[in-house]
């Protein structure tokens, strides 16, 4: 017997609690590229450094492993050819991590472009490109991807089945250990049984899409490449792609699982009366309780443990190809992070169970809801463990708590958790108001509304045409099946059946014999008199009656719902919950794809306490209007390599509103950083050509905002002053 609700609703709720989950993951994954775990800290060559001769080889250091090959690291001349030898060269030494190419000898002087994509160790792709000159620099025509790795259309997409991913794991691993541990009659529920059903196929849907997203993600960006199959063929070879297939294997087991507890688990705890053993004759045979019991106890058990071992497996497939597995003692990072998402499956998985049991399904006894109170707070206990060790390992400080975004992120989620345990606080106080006797009127309840309903669906059989015994026998046994299972309320299901059948109008009485005929028999039945219109019951209308029925049978179970004020808090609270834990999950989500505080503090120990984003060239373009003839115009300033304590060169080109190079009378640069109180430090450029100014050795002596002045002067009269903030690493 399986229990269900409004097929209609719950069918609409849950599919949009998945789309939600979808959108969220959407807009959070999406609104950001894959952020990088493994870092660059450091090039051989320097990142806009000029040699006096070209090197032999280019070299990069990261701050964790990282997976590359041939085409991984690509040199480039000014024209944009390529010049490296094509041959990745591992410089790795002990902790070090370094990886560089070779470079023909006889290479000319300008200026060259390096540009490299890498796979981190924690499975997320990461790309950068920097320019170092030979002698002197020179102009470039060399193009770079404009894309970050991991960014566009592919990135959001794999952020969106990551997150799904998790959504999928907390529901078929939660909802079956609640089933399993608090309320094995849950098996029985239909609304239980798609949810943890959903979540399987949720998490072996985003598992197959991860896997043939991995090569467009790690290297074109382009989607159509999700169908390269010797992408995939490489894609199997890596970490990630020996996780994904290992989890693929473990949701196999998994869709086992699933089957024996809505199967053999699930016909255990049918309650009695609602099936029992047959014997050859097809009757009905008593079933020994004893036996019962301990088959019951057995398929517990099995199950335990079966579902330890699956859900254990599936949580390693993200530890051993997630930050756990890279950076500071994985050996025990490792672990700690397949307790961690055990746990988080364990208390948001079953409370979405609890949730959809709640509002589609039977009542729920008090002693399910402290089993899962109790299971809840353990593991609360071991997410709080668990998140200070991983919190440790991954910050650091208590200064990147608030100084990197990977920190922040972490407050944002300990937030989230600490609202959830005080919604879960008051979901306990409902708890305990709630009593066993509830539970017991709940089914006396339920068989009442049976038998009510059997004497409903007699008067809808009579108006269908069908005879009424029929149709009441049928309804009366499916209440005495019900009853059986809720209270001891049979008596009063056959008397409300009787009742029922008795109130009804009879139909023709049937012949005292069969001796007695209808008609006389002297009198035969004459050919041409027409037959009586058939008395079968018109099949569109049984079909309308059926579902004014189920109408009022549901409305009925709500009203009753309703109307016990301690469960109707208690669903009210844990659907506030459900809803926290899906922005949770969403945060969750992000932050495994936010670059752990630890590692963005040293790629800034490591570029002198500026990170590599302000290590960048500055290009500022400068539109400008002196107000007399001809002075209007853009100016274009380059400040290579943007850093300070480093001596930059300035490149300033000024052109007309059609794009042609304009000269002018004058033109002053300077800089200033009032937070530091230095400057205006003047800087002094000289003419090179018509409409292009240079300087050399400009020397800043502070990283930070700067402000940089632009004057230009058109006429003896006519000048202009423009203002830019520019960032100096």
């Amino acid at each position: 017997m399986v229990t269900t609700g409004p097929p209609a609703r719950r069918s609409a709720v849950l599919r949009m609690l998945v789309v939600a989950v979808a959108l969220a993951g959407a807009l959070f994954g999406g609104a950001v590229p894959a952020s990088a775990h493994a870092a660059l800290t450091g090039s051989t060559p320097a990142q806009g450094s000029v040699v006096d001769r070209a090197p032999e080889q280019v070299a990069l250091t990261f701050s964790e492993g990282v997976a590359m090959g041939d085409d991984s690291i690509r040199v480039l001349d000014p024209h944009g050819k390529r010049v490296d030898r094509g041959k990745l060269r591992n410089l790795c030494s002990g902790a070090t991590v370094k990886y560089g190419t070779g470079l023909p000898p006889g290479l000319g002087n300008g200026t060259y472009t390096v540009a490299w994509q890498a796979v981190s160790a924690d499975s997320h792709p990461v790309s950068g490109a920097f320019t170092f000159s030979v002698g002197a620099p020179s102009k470039s025509s060399a193009a770079v991807p404009q894309q970050e790795a991991g960014g566009g259309l592919v990135g959001a997409l794999y952020g969106i089945a990551r997150c799904l991913a998790y959504a999928g794991f907390v529901l078929m691993a939660g909802g079956a250990a609640f089933v399993v541990a608090c309320r094995p009659a849950a098996a029985l529920v239909r609304s239980v049984q798609r949810l943890v059903v959903q979540g399987w196929a949720l998490l072996t849907g985003t598992t197959v899409a991860m896997l043939l997203l991995r090569t467009p993600y790690t290297g074109s960006g382009d989607l159509a490449d999700v169908f390269d199959l010797g992408g995939l063929q490489q894609v199997l070879l890596t970490k990630p792609g020996a996780a994904l297939v290992s989890r693929l294997l473990l949701l196999a087991a998994a869709a086992l699982f699933v089957a024996v507890l809505f199967g053999a688990f699930a016909r255990a705890h049918e309650p009695a009366g609602a099936g029992g053993t047959t014997d050859a004759e097809g009757e009905t045979g008593a079933v020994d309780p004893a036996e019962e019991a301990r088959r019951r106890k057995d398929l517990t058990f099995g199950l335990g443990i079966g579902g330890v071992i699956v859900a254990t497996g599936l949580a390693a497939t993200w530890a051993m190809a997630e930050h756990a597995s890279t950076g500071l003692q994985p050996a025990v990072a490792m672990p700690v992070d397949v307790l961690h998402l055990l746990a988080v499956a364990a208390w948001l998985g079953g409370l979405a169970t609890l949730l959809v049991s709640l509002y589609w399904g039977p009542p729920v006894e008090r002693t399910a809801v402290r089993r899962f109170s109790r299971i809840a707070f353990g593991s609360v206990v071991v997410l709080a463990a668990t998140g200070v060790y991983q919190s440790w390992r991954q910050v650091g400080t208590w200064s990147a708590l608030t100084g990197t975004a990977y920190g922040r992120l972490l407050l944002l989620k300990v937030g989230l958790v600490a609202v959830l345990v005080g919604i879960a606080w008051v979901s306990r106080r409902w708890t305990a108001r709630l009593g066993e006797a509830r539970a017991a009127e709940a089914g006396g309840t339920a068989a009442a509304t049976d038998a009510a309903d059997a004497a409903d669906v007699a008067d809808a059989a009579q108006e269908a045409g069908e005879p009424v015994e029929r149709q009441s026998a049928k309804a009366a046994g499916k209440a005495t099946g019900k009853a059986a299972a809720g209270a001891p309320a049979a008596s009063s299901i056959a008397t409300a059946t009787a009742t029922a059948t008795a109130a009804s109008p009879d139909p023709d009485p049937a012949p005292a014999s069969e001796e007695t005929p209808d008609t006389d028999p002297e009198v035969a039945p004459d050919p041409d008199t027409e037959p009586e219109p058939s008395t079968d019951p018109d099949p569109t209308r049984a079909a309308q009656l059926a579902r004014q029925q189920a109408a009022l049978r549901s409305a009925r179970t709500k009203r009753l719902r309703d109307a016990d004020p301690e469960r109707l808090g208690l669903r009210r609270s844990v659907l506030a919950e459900a809803s926290v834990a899906v922005v949770l999950l969403v945060v969750t989500t992000v932050l495994t794809a936010t670059e752990p505080a630890r590692t963005e503090a040293a790629v800034q120990a490591a570029s002198g306490g500026q990170s590599t984003a302000s290590n960048q060239p500055q290009v500022l373009t400068v539109p400008f209007d002196t107000g007399g003839p001809h002075g209007k115009g853009t100016a274009r300033v380059d400040l290579d390599p943007g850093r300070s304590g480093n001596a930059n060169e300035l490149r300033l080109r000024l052109s007309d509103p059609s794009g042609k190079a304009m000269d002018v009378p004058e033109v002053k640069v300077s800089f200033t950083q009032k937070a530091k109180k230095l400057g205006p430090l003047p800087v002094v450029p000289r003419h090179t050509g018509t409409g292009h100014w240079r300087a050399s050795g400009v020397q800043l002596p502070v990283p930070g905002q700067w402000q940089l002045s632009l004057l230009v002067r058109t006429s003896d009269i006519d000048q202009v002053t423009e203002i830019r903030n520019v960032k100096i690493g």
